[in-house]
């Protein structure tokens, strides 16, 4: 599955019952979707140090779904986010943080 179509089916299950669904129920309680971002990246983080890349790429998928859940509790969409990538192409990276 695409990050595209992973960000269209949150978008699709924003609609759902959130008792049938896990991404309804996140995106319903956006301080809860927040949390859950924040604990997959730090299971990444964990899994990162060890060397494990099977363990890390489960946690990595875990991390970029969480993320877009959370981005989608507070009406931020892949395509904002890919807009913002796209203005940073224009200037190194060293010079994008500086500015910031």
């Amino acid at each position: 599955m695409s990050i595209k179509d992973l960000s269209t089916t949150i978008a699709a299950r924003a609609n759902s019952d959130p008792s049938e669904s896990w991404t309804a129920k996140l995106l319903a309680n956006p301080d809860k979707a927040a949390e859950k971002f924040g604990e997959e990246a730090v299971e990444a983080i964990i899994e990162a140090t060890k060397g494990d890349k099977t363990r890390l790429t489960s946690e990595a998928a875990d991390v970029v779904y969480h993320l877009l859940v959370m981005c989608a509790a507070h009406g931020v969409t892949l395509d904002d986010i890919e807009a913002e990538l796209t203005k940073r192409t224009s200037q190194s990276g060293l010079t994008e943080k500086a500015n910031r």
